[in-house]
């Protein structure tokens, strides 16, 4: 490529990049000039050009362009932080279809853990779940092609194609070190975010949790853009069977879309602060709720663990700040970071930055930074006497309830088989029942 050329693509960048620095920092660094950053930043330029060129001329092989760019910002952005990333063009469609609540794909949430790609969680009732993959599973392998190195996304883009297509991938299941060929056929992945504790006969999910003392339960899976106006219909149906009392299952959701986090507190609240924003660059901003709501007149409880992250973080947060619900568990995950999706290309790839943070409505940030400690401020923690922690062996118990639930429709996989003691949701359902008869119990007698 012409040197020349090279310098005046560097510059025309650097230009550009001081147009976009406005609206990202306006106050970047007051001590330095503006004559002395732009030096600097066309030295930095220069450099990356520089760079760009010796691989596109020099490399033993030729290398598409594209590539070279995409990998570069690629590599700026994860060198943030885990939750940064680049979204090429030929990924935007699938980012846009997750956000959406409908994609091509196997369905499972990836993360990398101490070097490995573990699942987080299959999707209930997805192609991953129905063929066996499960929580604290490794991928190793996709097609034959080792996942050493990879991250999520990288992943993502391997396990994504054309529905009906097969891919294999190779698993390694918790605590084993054999490798497991897995065959699994690509689908269009419809799934609802909102479900209830079983589903009836008519395979629609059952809210009723205790049908003599009503009292509700509602699981969030995860936060997209249609679980706010699925919790309102759960809700409106349980208020209709005269609801008293609610659970909110919360555990193990990855988060979302903060923005069904908010509207869905604030079917919680008739007042008070649901959330707060604050960046280096990006002015505070404060969410309040509204009054006339869905359902604020009955006691709550929440159930979190250890890998309930981001919204799940943020809507638990606010109602145990607002003092609307007791949470019950184990801590969270504690992501509070705000990821913001900017545009690229007229819309044809994107930049997923984290620009903030969100802070509870006490003013504690929820986000677990690399060098927080256990005692510090972070996370959601459950209210005090309402701790329930599950030891290993009792996390892999759980898991395996859960998703033998799940994946029979919400019914157990053998009617002879005693139904899994779920201690958290025992501790909500004893407490809120401790609430209703305390409640009943002052109610004065009826005058004859």
């Amino acid at each position: 490529m012409n040197r020349m050329f090279v310098a005046v693509l560097c510059l025309v960048a650097t230009v550009a990049g001081f147009a976009g620095a406005k609206t990202w920092s306006a106050v970047d660094d007051n001590k330095k000039s503006a004559a002395e950053r732009a030096r600097q930043d066309f030295e930095l330029m220069r450099l990356f050009a520089d760079a760009y060129e010796q691989i596109d001329g020099n490399y033993v092989r030729e290398v598409d362009r594209r590539e070279l760019v995409n990998a570069a910002i690629q590599g700026m952005a994860s060198h943030l932080d885990q939750y940064s990333t680049y979204v090429a063009p030929e990924d935007m469609t699938k980012f846009e279809q997750h956000l959406e609540q409908e994609f091509v794909g196997i369905g499972i949430h990836v993360n990398a853990i101490g070097g490995r790609l573990e699942i987080v969680s299959p999707l209930p009732g997805s192609p991953a779940f129905r063929a066996g993959l499960r929580s604290g599973d490794a991928i190793v392998e996709i097609d034959s092609k080792s996942t050493n190195g990879l991250t999520p996304a990288e992943i993502g883009k391997m396990l994504a194609g054309p529905t009906g297509r097969p891919v294999v991938v190779g698993v390694r299941k918790l605590g084993s070190e054999t490798t497991e060929q897995v065959t699994i056929i690509r689908e269009l992945i419809q799934l609802p975010t909102v479900v209830g504790i079983s589903r009836g006969e008519d395979q629609q999910w059952k809210f009723m949790l205790n049908e003599e003392q009503k009292i509700g339960y509602v699981r969030i899976t995860h936060f997209a853009r249609n679980t706010a106006s699925e919790l309102t219909a759960a809700l409106e149906t349980l208020n209709a069977q005269e609801v008293k009392a609610l659970v909110l299952d919360l555990r193990s959701n990855p988060g979302g879309l903060m923005e069904a986090s908010i509207e869905m507190a604030d079917m919680f609240l008739d007042s008070g602060s649901i959330v707060s924003m604050k960046g280096r660059a990006v002015p505070e901003k404060k969410w309040k709720a509204r009054p006339g709501n869905t359902l604020t007149n009955v006691p709550m409880t929440v159930l979190v663990n250890r890998l309930s992250a981001s919204a799940s973080e943020v809507l638990s947060a606010c109602l145990q700040d607002n003092q609307r619900a007791t949470i019950i568990g184990e801590r969270s995950w504690g992501k509070g970071s705000v990821q913001n999706v900017v545009p690229m290309e007229s819309g044809r790839s994107a930049l997923k930055i984290t620009t903030a943070s969100y802070f509870r409505p006490s003013g504690v940030n929820i986000h677990r930074f690399p060098d927080s400690k256990k005692e510090d401020d972070w996370g959601v923690k459950p209210d005090e006497g309402h701790l329930v922690e599950l030891n290993k062996e009792q996390w892999q118990e759980w898991v395996k309830a859960r998703e033998m639930v799940d994946i029979h429709y919400g019914q157990n996989a053998d009617p002879a088989t005693p139904p899994y003691a779920d201690a958290q949701l025992e501790h909500a359902t004893s407490y809120l029942l401790s609430l209703l008869n305390s409640a009943a119990d002052t109610v004065p007698p009826a005058t004859p």
